[in-house]
């Protein structure tokens, strides 16, 4: 099993280019079942959940050209089977993403119970009644969702809790229901607008992207398009936290700082010099950082997927800074791991209290999820000494090449592989 040896000290300087984000290319894959026609994403990013979603797709029976990292091009004119099994499903959630496009299309759908990050409770059952309100008959047996509908209907959809996968679901399900489908209380993430961006480019009608209500004319089919996908938030947020907490300065390129504003808004706070750019972000952090608090939240709030790297900077920061997460229940498993390198930190419920300016040493320490695994290197990188990150497959789910990247910015860190 493949790990890292970081060696901390090094500021990272440099220039740096985002890639397509995995979550919002996730979907548009899944998309690529709506249609007959040829749909390409542009550019896209060489990573272990790309490949899932791609081996997924191809099960399903769809003809695939190109590789992740560059463009892929998705042909489902030939759907073999509408069953998407345990063994292709279980190492990513976002494999429920198909069930949404299978169902409209064909009237059918097999898929089995996701898996993913061990980051808490993620239940489908917002994502069942919602189809159910367009009219579909959905049992749960035997770890499966199977789906049935001769039509979908245009129906009004409210979700009790925003869920991301669940407005993104139904979004891909009403562009071919029949009538006018109204979500409430959507998810607003910028990859929820990439995705209704793709659907409009194949013919769809939809109103309200970017916004808690998103409304869908149904339409009868969709053609193919090209699609050039947004650049990957979280990473562009994680790179940030790594060059703040050594000190360093760099450019960020193919960044788009609107999807980041609670975030950069915070750094800024600590102290962090950024100016922010149309497609580029350039950082500084040549002066101590202060503490600061933060809660996470759906976006435009502060990012869940970006809490554990927040909190591995708060650990060199002057005071006290705290962490509220409010969206995954278990989302400190990290925590522990920090603590072996020397952080400061302790835990009341749903809040982290991190005490700040603790010298940190190195330590063998064990990912728990993707952005865990983000987070302990970013705490290896001002670590005293070589730290051995384990269970790295977890990164490698959403960071392309991340040692190599980080490398190029001067940081000291090796893959071992094993």
């Amino acid at each position: 099993m493949d790990k890292f040896i970081v060696e901390g000290g090094n500021p990272l300087r440099g220039e740096i280019s985002i890639k397509p984000a995995k979550n919002a290319l996730l979907p548009c894959m899944a998309a690529s079942l709506l249609t007959g026609g040829k749909v390409t994403l542009s550019e896209t990013s060489n990573l272990m959940d790309i490949d899932s979603m791609c081996r997924l797709l191809q099960h399903l029976g769809v003809a695939i050209g190109g590789r992740p990292g560059g463009a892929l091009s998705f042909d489902a004119s030939e759907i073999g089977t509408f069953d998407a099994p345990y063994d292709l499903v279980r190492k990513m959630r976002a494999s429920v993403l198909v069930l949404g496009p299978l169902l409209a299309r064909f009237g059918k759908a097999k898929v089995s119970l996701p898996g993913g990050c061990a980051i808490g409770a993620r239940p489908v059952d917002l994502h069942i009644k919602a189809l159910q309100a367009l009219g579909a008959e959905i049992d749960v047996d035997n770890g499966y969702i199977i789906a049935r509908a001769r039509e979908l209907t245009g129906a009004p959809v409210f979700f009790d809790k925003v869920t991301v996968g669940g407005t993104e679901n139904i979004l891909m399900a009403a562009v071919l229901a029949r009538g006018t489908t109204t979500i409430s209380n959507a998810a607003k993430e910028p990859e929820i607008a990439d995705l209704g961006n793709l659907l409009i480019s194949m013919g769809a009608r939809i109103e309200g992207l970017g916004s808690d209500t998103i409304t869908v004319e149904g339409v009868n089919e969709l053609h193919g398009a090209t699609h050039s996908p947004i650049p990957d938030r979280i990473e562009c947020g994680t790179i940030l936290a790594a060059i703040a907490i050594t000190g360093g300065e760099a450019v960020i390129k193919n960044a788009d700082p609107h999807h980041l504003e609670a975030y950069i808004l915070k750094l800024k706070e600590m102290g962090a010099d950024i100016v922010a750019g149309e497609k580029q972000i350039t950082v500084r952090s040549t002066c101590a950082l202060r503490s600061a608090d933060i809660m996470t939240a759906p976006f435009p709030g502060f990012p869940t997927d970006l809490q554990a790297q927040f909190m591995a900077l708060l650990t060199q920061a002057e005071g006290s800074g705290t962490v509220r997460e409010e969206i995954f229940e278990t989302r400190f498993m990290h925590v522990p791991e920090l603590q072996r390198l020397g952080a400061d930190i302790r835990l009341e419920g749903n809040l982290a209290v991190v005490r700040g300016m603790t010298p940190l040493k190195a330590a063998p320490v064990m990912a728990s999820d993707l952005r865990a695994s983000a987070s302990l290197i970013i705490a290896a990188l001002v670590a005293k000494g070589r730290t051995e990150v384990n269970r790295i497959y977890h990164l490698d789910r959403g960071y392309e090449h991340f040692e190599e990247r980080l490398s190029a910015l001067g940081a000291s860190i090796e893959r071992i592989r094993g």
